[in-house]
């Protein structure tokens, strides 16, 4: 049984920058938009099951990001300043008269802190679900880095790609065997968000492979944090207990440490959850934001 909404989304494509974007909004009473960006390899539809724990009143946005879902392919690849970019040229149309509630989840979440810290004024606050950034590299890792990049650009389609399915069914299977707190009618739903029927008949997902290809410029995130501590919204840190990511870094990643690089930070940790947490306790992300939107 596929999982079925409680709150439908309109659909519409959205010209932005020369792409085109799908983007999806479920209506409320309250006009003003909590804005949402999904995560590296999702798409912006996965977070109905967040949106359906929501109280009606509020009303969410959210987009596929380039090359993801049902959003066009670029041409040129992905560079991670296009995504801020994407999001000023979204925001000009959903909210062009106010600041926003944004909420990121995993690079959604990378976005949403860089954006808040590049435009303050533009965020009133900020959700972030495991977007804990990446570890510092160093400059001799620069002649390696473009050497592997240079070749996964050479192998091209040899590189770049995806494994597809036979059926929607053994995609689903996969989804809850990798994510073990997933209900099976939400991994079905997730199935078909995040793929399509190729011209062979198989199940191929909707990510541009091109995504897999390493970045050819260093991790500084020293400059990142100067980005953080220019904030000025309150900023909301989920992780999740059993996320792979959060057991890396949790030794070292506690509130003294956000607040190092934050103004206004608080942190939450949702239990029986992996780093897909909006997808697999819904309901607690959804109080969480829901308490934090409300609290002022």
């Amino acid at each position: 049984m596929i999982y079925s909404p409680k709150r439908a989304p309109e659909h519409r494509a959205l010209k932005l920058r020369d792409l085109n974007f799908h983007t999806h909004r479920w209506a409320g009473s309250d006009p003003d938009p909590v804005v949402l960006l999904h995560g590296w390899g999702d798409a912006g539809e996965t977070f109905q099951f967040v949106v359906d724990a929501m109280p009606d009143q509020h009303t969410l946005v959210a987009l596929d990001h380039r090359g993801f879902g049902r959003t066009e392919w670029p041409q040129d690849g992905y560079w991670f300043p296009d995504y801020l970019a994407d999001l000023d040229a979204w925001l000009d149309v959903v909210a062009p008269d106010g600041p926003v509630t944004l909420v990121g989840h995993s690079m959604g979440g990378n976005i949403a802190n860089q954006y808040a810290g590049v435009r303050p004024e533009r965020v009133k606050r900020l959700v972030n679900l495991e977007g804990f950034g990446l570890q510092p590299t160093t400059a001799d890792q620069a002649p390696e880095r473009y050497r592997q990049w240079l070749e996964e650009v050479k192998a091209g389609d040899r590189f770049a790609s995806y494994a597809t399915y036979p059926d929607y069914d053994r995609l689903a299977e996969s989804l809850v065997r990798r994510h073990r707190h997933l209900p099976r009618e939400r991994a079905d739903f997730i199935a078909r968000a995040w793929s399509s029927e190729n011209e062979q008949g198989r199940i191929q997902l909707r990510a541009d492979p091109r995504h897999k290809r390493v970045n050819p410029y260093l991790y500084r995130r020293d400059e990142l944090q100067a980005c953080w501590r220019n904030i000025e919204a309150p900023v909301l840190y989920i992780a999740a207990e059993e996320s792979e990511h959060y057991r890396r870094i949790r030794d070292v990643f506690t509130i003294e440490m956000l607040r190092e690089d934050f103004k206004d930070v608080r942190l939450e940790v949702v239990q029986e959850a992996g780093h897909m947490l909006h997808l697999e306790q819904p309901e607690r992300v959804a109080q969480l934001i829901a308490d934090f939107v409300g609290s002022g």
